[in-house]
């Protein structure tokens, strides 16, 4: 593990602390170099073995490091990449890190605390009050199309370069400035009134019975309700005051990445002997957590920066769209075109005279060709497509934070998606017990209810069972109740019997708290329990470690078996007659990942009998309970009908067996070597030939329409992850009932592995598989990240969905990661938590969603929506719209730039290669504005294809991935356009002019503007009354200022019949081949969207 970990957010190369602090096999053992390894020659990284073992948490980079870095790289992008390097290098230089270490916290006396710890607030914001200017302006002008225009601005302050008006291009490059300052800056507040919320809430509350539950799902993305436990010492303390007056301090470890472990010491000191008692993950609230019920009084140990929670979470990075690189790119193959025709205007000259100031004269003369307003025009874009979806009735309550990347939702060709509260409610409901004879469901409820109802009827039944168990040695079956009277058959007295039992140990065998809400007059919790043992069904909750868990114990409620109290030392049920029933517990086994069961021995208090119960997976309980023919293959029929099962079990005990028991229970957890497993070995002996009561099924309600925007998403060609904190059995389960995975699809579980050779022969097992759906635990892909990195991602991408489970948020941001890397396709991250933040910030798209889990991804997400359902309009409709838009838009207004561009090099060539503009003063600006702006801008309401159609037919958002809308080929057409009508317009104005240049400048640019508005209809798919309104505005607005541009125009000549005529041949000339083009195009070869529409 590394010494420290710097308070700056981690970058590419930073060593990351380890997340889970498990023992690792060192990569030099034998058992690394099994001489299996050649049986499929994966690649196998050499930088696993050269690197510090942190290493492996960083982002993959070997295969990066090895490629060439010459010229070419350089100035391919090389360039940039060192100027950010440098930038980093700076940033932390300037910033002081500070080595995180561990401290010691006295109780009521900040004053001895020697150093000062960070501010305990939540920080989304991107930049500051001095960063806000020169962040932004650093992260405009990155972009090239920006650095050019600001070079060819400032070249007209040089009076031997100066082309034209200085306003001409100082006032576009100032317009584009001001626009995105306004827009980060309304996107910064934003930012900062969110933030303020958060930090305004607190949460302050803990139980007088020294524990309380909390709930962790904002931090790791589990729902248990998990039990943490208080100081001792300080739990015998009269007063609460009194807690400042001890002479007490904690001593903790340095904050770390591992959210699951924690280890630090409370000493008092004014006690005669000195009290210290040890502190672990159980005495610990994290930040991000919420206490579920009473109060809590605590010490702060860290705040702010040094949480585990934003720890866990990469700071917030601007996103640049991919559409946005692919304009870039464009911009600068035109100003490649510009730089060329440039040299070869000068080489016609033949290099006489001052050539080198007449190339750079003609290279901002050919400026245009790069337009200056398609930043404003993208920009003012993504807003209104920001707007369109928020205004959107069909998902309402979405909101878009982030409005620099709508584009992205179009171009998405992985989901990453969270499992708790994303695709499920998270709200279990008891659908199914089996009993191994008979099956009830729903429907046959009632009937459990009745022979519960008649089995504690019967004061003798209950006796009876209990000295049928009350023996020497653990009865194997299950003693009949005595018949009543008016007995029923011995088979219905049978099921009876059954059912009671089993009924009885689902409401035992838990980790479930009755809570009593507060009364009216003030009473707590326990006061109002244990004043009169008035257990009032009407303000009763669950508190639980599991979910699963509080649907059993309400199910046994509603068939008349009730929790009505616990605490630490017994629980009480409640009989359908009202009698209250006390059960003492003597040990408790809480349920982990390895052992996927749980069990508790109780001893009950009327008959003294000891029962162990026991419940668990049935993977890990099929070889404790006793020979059954029909355990395996129901839980097989419960598991494709999307349940959750879980297999009960109890052995009874005597109580010399429970004597001996205990004292090897207790000498085992005072060991000093290999604990656990002694701890372990002692339990699992008594985990021998238990009586199998009945197996459960408990279904987790999914989203609303989560199934059918699943199946859309798949058809779309989008490729699903699922990336859950949670447990692998019930992330497997949840992949199968929410159709990520198919029921004819197989599924490939990679079994745990902790070193190289597991994991290569594990990779093998799977490269064997085609076509089946994967699951991974989080351990499991550490150590395949670390050394076959490539190989398994490429593995994983060929499966149809991926399940990771147990995962930390590092890891749900490094997978990110990995596939951005390995696969240069974007990435959408969904999630409802906290634990999602780094996911959500880490994907090109995050989206969070705004429901009862919290705001935390919501607010860090680039889009917030209610309901996972609302990705399917958002991604196929809008995401659609929004690139296609884009994608036009972005084209035409390079098509603007590179026509007039055009015109100028044929009137240079014409004219002696002479470097005079054109056009000149308020033609050039009114060009690229009010003449042609409104109907250019209105492509932003065009659109292909009906939102009906493109969600009944998602396959056709495979094509947007392609990216076809704005390529090579789509870019050469407009070009090849481009240079078609500019010089058609430049050559037929000079052909028709009679007497003066004036002419020439009237009849092109008037026939320019009409060709613009021409093509602007040929390109419109879906005619809006809006896109009419700007057409004949924008029309209305050239032919008003016609009177005003006596300085340009001669106003008697475009008064005549002859300027008319002549523009009106132009403008056909240029236009009509094209419309004629486009009709045979989509009439012998229309694209599919048209197909779909006709």
């Amino acid at each position: 593990m590394a010494d420290s970990i710097p308070l700056n957010s981690m970058r590419k190369g930073s060593k990351k602390v380890a997340y889970y602090n498990t023992p690792r096999h060192s990569r030099y053992s034998l058992e690394d170099e099994p001489s299996n390894l050649d049986e499929m020659p994966l690649m196998m990284s050499e930088e696993g073995f050269e690197n510090d073992e942190s290493d492996y948490h960083t982002l993959p980079r070997a295969r990066a490091n090895q490629r060439q870095r010459g010229l070419g790289w350089l100035l391919m992008g090389g360039w940039k990449i060192l100027c950010g390097s440098c930038c980093d290098c700076l940033a932390r230089m300037c910033r002081r890190t500070k080595e995180l270490k561990a401290r010691t916290v006295w109780l009521g006396h900040p004053e001895k605390c020697e150093e000062k710890y960070p501010k305990n607030a939540i920080k989304n914001q991107k930049y500051n009050f001095f960063t806000f200017v020169p962040g932004v302006l650093y992260q405009q002008f990155k972009f090239f199309l920006n650095l050019y225009f600001l070079v060819v601005a400032c070249s007209q302050f040089v009076p031997s370069l100066k082309i034209g008006y200085l306003y001409t291009y100082w006032a576009p490059l100032g317009f584009v400035m001001a626009v995105t300052m306004v827009r980060e800056a309304v996107d910064e507040v934003r930012r900062y009134q969110r933030d303020k919320e958060m930090n305004s809430q607190l949460y302050s509350k803990l139980t007088v019975r020294g524990s309380c539950f909390i709930r962790t799902d904002q931090l790791d993305g589990e729902t248990d309700w998990k039990l943490k436990v208080a100081v001792v010492c300080t739990q015998r303390l009269p007063a609460l005051g009194d807690l400042f007056s001890i002479n007490a301090y904690v001593y903790a470890q340095k904050p770390q990445l591992d959210i699951h472990s924690f280890e630090g010491n409370f000493t008092r000191e004014d006690g005669d002997p000195q009290i210290h008692e040890s502190l672990s993950i159980d005495h610990t609230l994290w930040a991000s957590t919420i206490v579920a019920s009473g109060t809590v009084i605590g010490v702060v140990i860290y705040t702010g920066k040094e949480t585990r929670s934003v720890l866990n979470t990469s700071s917030p990075k601007n996103k640049v769209g991919l559409l946005d690189l692919e304009l870039n790119r464009l911009t600068k193959a035109l100003f490649l075109a510009q730089v060329v025709l440039s040299i070869v205007m000068v080489a016609l000259q033949g290099f006489v005279g001052p050539w080198f100031r007449n190339l750079f004269r003609f290279i901002v003369l050919f400026s245009y060709i790069i337009p200056i307003s398609l930043r404003v025009n993208l920009d003012m874009g993504k807003s209104a497509y920001g707007w369109m979806i928020m205004k959107d009735e069909n998902i309402p309550g979405t909101v878009v934070r982030t409005s620099t990347i709508p584009e992205e939702l179009g171009r998405l060709v992985y989901l990453l998606t969270d499992k708790t509260g994303t695709l499920t409610q998270n709200e279990m409901i008891f659908k199914r017990l089996h009993l191994g004879t008979v099956s009830y469901g729903t429907d046959t409820m009632d009937e459990i209810q009745s022979h519960i109802g008649q089995s504690y009827a019967q004061p003798s039944s209950q006796t009876q069972q209990s000295n049928s168990s009350n023996s020497s040695s653990p009865s194997r079956k299950p003693q009949p109740a005595q018949a009543p009277k008016a007995a029923a058959p011995k088979v219905r007295r049978s099921v009876s019997s059954r059912i009671h039992e089993a009924v009885k140990a689902i409401a035992l065998c838990h980790n479930v708290t009755p809570v009593y809400e507060s009364r009216a007059n003030g009473e707590t919790e326990s006061t109002a329990a244990e004043a009169d043992q008035d257990f009032s069904d009407d303000n009763r909750t669950y508190q639980a470690s599991s979910p699963d868990e509080v649907a059993l114990v309400r199910w046994t409620e509603s068939v008349g078996l009730t929790l009505v109290n616990r605490d630490l030392t017994s629980l009480q049920l409640k009989t359908p007659a009202g009698q209250v029933l006390t059960y003492y517990i003597l040990q408790i086994f809480p349920f982990t990942s390895e052992s996927k069961r749980m069990g508790i021995i109780i001893r009950e208090e009327t008959t003294g009998d000891i029962t162990f119960y026991m419940k668990g997976a049935d993977v890990a309980m099929a070889s404790i309970v006793q020979y059954n023919d029909w355990l395996e293959e129901e839980c097989g029929n419960m598991a494709r009908e999307g349940l959750r099962t879980l297999v009960v079990a109890k052995k009874s005990l005597s109580e010399e067996q429970y004597t001996d028991f205990e004292n090897r229970y207790n000498q085992a957890k005072l060991s000093i070597h290999d604990r656990a497993l002694k701890v372990s070995a002692v339990v699992e002996s008594l985990e021998r030939e238990m009586e199998l009561l009945c197996l459960t099924g408990v279904e987790d309600q999914l989203q609303a329409d989560v199934r059918p925007t699943l199946e859309l998403l798949r058809n779309a060609g989008i490729k699903i992850w699922m990336l859950t904190g949670d447990k692998l059995e019930t992330a497997t389960c949840i992949a199968k009932s929410s159709h990520l995975v198919s029921r004819s699809q197989d599924i490939h579980v990679f079994r745990s592995v902790s070193n190289r050779g597991e994991a290569h022969l594990e990779l093998n097992a799977f490269r064997r598989k085609h076509d089946c759906a994967l699951v991974i635990s989080g351990d499991s892909l550490e150590v395949c990240l670390r050394y076959y990195e490539h190989e398994f991602v490429e593995l994983a991408c060929q499966c149809p969905a991926v399940v990771c489970c147990r995962c930390s948020p590092t890891q749900k941001a490094q997978i990110v990661h990995l596939l951005k890397q390995h696969t240069a396709n974007r990435t959408c991250a969904i999630g409802d938590g906290g634990n999602d933040v780094s996911m959500i910030q880490a994907a090109d798209c995050g989206i969070g969603i705004e429901g009862k889990e919290g705001k935390q991804a919501s607010l860090a997400a680039d889009f917030s929506i209610t309901q996972f359902k609302h990705i399917g309009r958002l991604l196929m409709v809008h995401g659609r719209n929004s690139y296609k838009r884009s994608a036009a838009l972005g084209q035409f207004v390079m098509h603007r730039g590179m026509i007039i561009s055009t015109m100028q090099a044929v009137f240079s060539s014409i004219f002696y290669f002479a470097s005079v503009p054109l056009y000149q003063g308020f033609l050039m600006v009114g060009y690229s504005t009010i003449y042609t702006m409104f109907p250019v801008f209105s492509l932003v309401l065009d659109q292909d294809v009906k939102p009906e159609m493109a969600l009944l037919y998602p396959e056709l958002y495979k094509d947007l991935t392609k990216g076809r809308s704005l390529s090579f080929k789509t870019f050469l057409i407009w070009v090849l356009i481009s240079i078609y009508q500019g010089g058609i317009l430049m050559y037929g104005a000079l052909v028709m002019f009679e007497s003066e240049f004036v002419h020439v400048v009237a009849i092109s640019f008037t026939a320019l503007i009409l060709t613009e508005l021409l093509m602007v209809a040929l390109n419109i798919r879906t005619w809006h009354w809006l896109m009419v309104l700007a057409e004949f505005l924008s029309l209305g607005c050239y032919i008003a200022s016609l009177a005003f541009l006596n300085e340009y125009f001669d106003l008697g000549f475009i008064t005549t019949p002859a300027f008319l005529w002549k523009v009106s041949v132009i403008t056909v000339v240029s236009c009509l081949p094209l419309y004629i083009i486009k009709y045979l195009k989509r009439k012998f070869s229309p694209p599919s969207y048209s197909k779909l529409s006709s």
